[in-house]
């Protein structure tokens, strides 16, 4: 996947505590794409399996936030699909 880098920052399901991590993303509008390289090797996706979740993505400056959505195809690739809020994220989420 080409594109740009950034931060998504999501609470975990089980653990209830915060994480970051930097992953590479495309960008149509407010859909932001995200190929999860190795997910067999990752745990961290999975907290955006079946309805997804909310994450917050550090984009050109500001934080966003948004609900992502985890699918797997029949290769096992994982790619993330995350529908961003109208707004930016208030400070502090």
């Amino acid at each position: 996947m080409s594109g740009r880098l950034t931060v998504v920052t999501y609470t975990g399901r089980r653990s209830g505590r915060t994480f970051s991590t930097p992953v590479a993303y495309q960008r149509a509008a407010d859909v932001v794409t995200i190929a999860v390289a190795m997910p067999e090797r990752k745990l961290w996706w999975r907290n955006f399996t079946g309805e997804g979740g909310p994450l917050a993505l550090d984009l050109d400056g500001s934080e966003r936030v948004g609900h992502g959505v985890a699918r797997v195809d029949g290769k096992g690739r994982v790619t993330i699909t995350v529908r961003l809020d109208e707004r930016p994220a208030p400070n502090g989420r």
